[in-house]
């Protein structure tokens, strides 16, 4: 059953962590999460990235006045529209795989 109003397939980004200098609150590395949905499944992917201090210093944004929405258009931006296409479509491909299974384990006796 699908949600009225919500297209399908569908991504969700998401910041899992992030690490930052104290001294100066600047985010060096950036963990994200990757929630593709589908065909009534879903799968996902995490990563990191590593993020250069902006020169100059001064034009950071405080880490405090960081928003999920900006640290997320962080992650697209450094990930570029055709990454994240390959990662949409090896999230597809997993789906593909739990709709109809290709592979199996287990042992014929138990």
């Amino acid at each position: 059953m699908t949600n009225p109003g919500i297209d399908f397939p569908f991504t969700v980004f998401d910041i899992a962590n992030m690490e930052r200098t104290v001294s100066d609150g600047i985010v060096y590395t950036v963990h994200y999460t990757i929630t593709r949905f589908k065909d009534g499944e879903q799968a996902g992917a995490y990563g990191s990235l590593g993020f250069e201090a902006p020169e100059p210093i001064e034009s950071a944004i405080p880490y405090a006045e960081l928003t999920k929405e900006t640290v997320v258009q962080w992650v697209r931006d450094q990930l570029t529209e055709e990454k994240v296409t390959e990662i949409e479509e090896a999230l597809d491909a997993q789906i593909a795989e739990k709709l109809a299974p290709t592979k199996a384990a287990g042992i014929p006796w138990a």
